[in-house]
């Protein structure tokens, strides 16, 4: 038998019988971790109130052995909220739903339970704070964690040089396969040919600009926005359903 403590964001939950559920968090030291909070769900547990999406928080869990060998879940025996992301993001349609797509990916970038994954957990915590502060767009707020997610996770697409040569940019064309843009020679079928602004937007987003990410006109923002789904639909090898929702907001 073991306890361990460690701070996380919660991803999703899921109802358990009549009073429980299973939360999915995010965490610092342990990556992804799935564990079981009794009595959540009765309208009296505070506890239940601290472990919903988008909050960040302390948690303790217990495990027997056969838990910590992949064979149960924990459970959460204690949680103390850091910061309660959610009350900031849930009352806003857009918010909301640029929020729902960072958890989504979040979880699909982090496969194995128990991996640590430090990059991607600290780059949600960095999301969702900013998300929730409503200083920029929600849109360019997940573009921007969705173009870091992908380069923490080695998939770093290139708005400059060419992705294949490494001929300096700025080149024309856009390929998702290629792993960004390239040049004539390099230029492979189904590139596309965006706009330098678009390019422009999705570089300031993934290097942190935020004044000319800010300044970008939205014809612009909806253009790189449909690149950076591009791109990650073909790394992930499937899309993430809250895009879908995402996109709906923008239009």
């Amino acid at each position: 038998m073991s306890l361990f403590r460690d701070d996380g964001i919660v991803l999703r939950t899921q109802k358990l019988g009549e009073a429980d559920r299973i939360i999915t968090l995010l965490t610092r030291g342990h990556g992804r971790v799935r564990a079981v909070a009794r009595g959540v769900r009765r309208t009296k547990s505070k506890f239940g109130a601290r472990l919903e999406p988008f909050s960040h928080v302390d948690v303790q869990f217990f495990a027997r052995g056969s838990d910590l060998l992949g064979r149960g879940l924990p459970l959460c025996t204690q949680t103390e909220t850091i910061a309660p992301y959610g009350s900031g993001i849930v009352g806003d349609y857009d918010r909301y739903t640029a929020g729902t797509a960072m958890l989504e990916t979040a979880e699909r970038f982090t496969d194995h339970e128990g991996e640590p994954a430090v990059q991607q957990y600290l780059l949600l915590v960095g999301g969702l704070r900013t998300l929730a502060g409503g200083e920029h767009a929600p849109g360019l707020v997940l573009d921007a964690f969705l173009l870091r997610s992908l380069a923490v996770n080695g998939y770093a697409p290139s708005f400059g040089d060419c992705a294949r040569c490494g001929l300096p940019g700025p080149n024309r064309h856009f390929s998702v396969s290629a792993g960004g843009t390239v040049c004539g020679d390099c230029r492979v079928p189904g590139s596309v040919v965006p706009s330098p602004e678009a390019l422009r937007l999705l570089g300031a987003l993934l290097a942190g600009d935020w004044p000319t990410a800010d300044a970008t006109e939205a014809r612009h923002a909806r253009e790189g926005s449909g690149l950076v789904s591009a791109y990650l639909h073909w790394h992930l090898e499937r899309g993430l359903r809250s895009l879908r929702y995402v996109r709906q907001s923008q239009g």
